[in-house]
């Protein structure tokens, strides 16, 4: 792997935790309350559970920045972690349930392209867990890095808001 797609990759999931850190540390006890939706923990360890999941979200997206392996690992694990609590939640027919991804900004129900979304995510980090090329990095390399990540970032934006509109759109059609 050339060593810009390895900095593009760990950038952009960085990018992608540490802002979902932000956005759950906005309204923990929003957070708390999406993390006992999924009644995947026993009512006394929700709110350890849902602290434990913001500072491994925060850990993450720091060892990405500073650590390959532990960082790529660590991503990969927490995604598909996510995309398997939402799997239970949608084979229990619990389709209401807001991602707890976006903070209280937005809220969007979980859904089957979420869990897809998740484990494309689990593959880039994996595969990005294979070695890097020895080059040296010119001076395109830093902009193209940077502009990748931005492009990652709008993209993921734009489908988070697609995600959420989704619903709303399939009610306007029914209805009309």
């Amino acid at each position: 792997m050339d060593p810009v797609v390895d900095v593009t990759v760990r950038a952009s999931l960085a990018l992608l935790c540490l802002s979902a850190t932000v956005h759950k540390l906005r309204d923990v006890a929003r957070f708390r309350a999406t993390v006992a939706d999924y009644r995947l923990l026993p009512r006394p360890l929700v709110s350890l559970g849902a602290i434990l999941l913001v500072v491994a979200e925060g850990a993450v997206g720091f060892a990405l920045v500073v650590t390959r392996w532990w960082g790529l690992a660590g991503a990969a694990t927490l995604l598909a972690l996510y995309a398997g609590a939402i799997t239970v939640n949608l084979a229990r027919g619990r389709r209401h349930l807001d991602c707890g991804c976006t903070g209280p900004a937005l809220r969007r129900p979980i859904s089957s392209w979420l869990v897809a979304r998740n484990l494309l995510l689990v593959a880039v980090a994996l595969a990005a867990l294979g070695p890097v090329q020895r080059r040296s990095m010119v001076w395109l390399d830093p902009l193209t890095v940077v502009a990748a990540t931005l492009a990652f970032a709008a993209c993921r934006r734009a489908s988070d808001h697609l995600l959420t509109a989704g619903p709303a759109l399939a009610r306007l059609r029914e209805a009309a």
